[in-house]
Formats: C-alpha cells, structure tokens, sequence
C-alpha cells in the first residue's frame, strides 16, 4: 500500500485509510513476551502483516500482550486475518521457544482466545500510537 499526498490509499476502485489497533493476550496473561522471543514476534509481526500488504504504524510488546496498530485494505476480512496472525505466529514461537514455554504450557498455547480489535480515525491516530509507544514506561 502506498499512501497518496493527501492522507489516503488508493486502489483501482477506492480511497481508503482503515486503520486498527489489535491487542492480543498470551493465554491466561503468562508474562513470556520478553528477551528474544519479543524480539522475534516483533520481527515476525512485521513480516506478516507486510506480506498482506498490511502497514503497521506502531508496535509493543508487553510481557502479557501485544498492542499492534495497523492500516489495511478494504477487501480485508479482519476476523479471518486476526485469526491468521495468531495461529501463524503461536506457531512460530512455540517452534523456537518450547523449552522457555513449557514451564507455563503443557499444552499447545501461547494466545488468548479473545483479543481486542478497535477502529482508529484519523483524529485519533496520534493518541493511539503515544498510547502504544508509552506502554512500557506505563509499568
């Protein structure tokens, strides 16, 4: 996606700026988001949503969630991509980091069933971000 000088997408049939803030929890708020595996989710996280032609504008990790805030295309379907995200990325961490999970999992977990998902306009874009940018210094 790219953004146009006035502020929106554009496509072949529409102009557009949708823009969300997704909040995920580790399942029951385990605090295993930290040192590389907050790394490699971030890591991840960006190649995921680049490669649906997603932008993320901002990004945090806490040990128990993760605030993702993030402008995508009309055509999108949130819930089917949400639930994507999650399993795609539950995957990859469980993978590389089952010894540091196994002593809060003994089953195949690492997010919450439910998760936050908020639309943001472009009036409160600002407010969102600073929100997501002070999260660590929040604790």
């Amino acid at each position: 996606m790219v953004l146009s000088s006035d502020g929106y997408y554009r496509n072949r049939h529409s102009c557009f700026l949708l823009q969300y803030h997704l909040v995920l929890i580790t399942k029951y708020r385990h605090p295993v988001i930290t040192g590389w595996i907050e790394e490699d989710l971030k890591t991840y996280t960006r190649e995921f949503f680049s490669k649906k032609d997603m932008n993320i504008v901002e990004l945090e990790c806490m040990p128990d969630h993760v605030h993702i805030l993030f402008e995508a295309q009309p055509q999108i379907n949130l819930a089917d991509f949400v639930n994507s995200f999650k399993t795609c990325s539950s995957r990859r961490i469980r993978q590389r980091y089952g010894g540091l999970l196994s002593k809060y999992y003994w089953k195949p977990y690492f997010w919450s069933q439910t998760y936050f998902l908020g639309s943001v306009s472009e009036k409160s874009t600002e407010v969102v971000k600073r929100y997501i940018q002070n999260q660590k210094g929040d604790k």
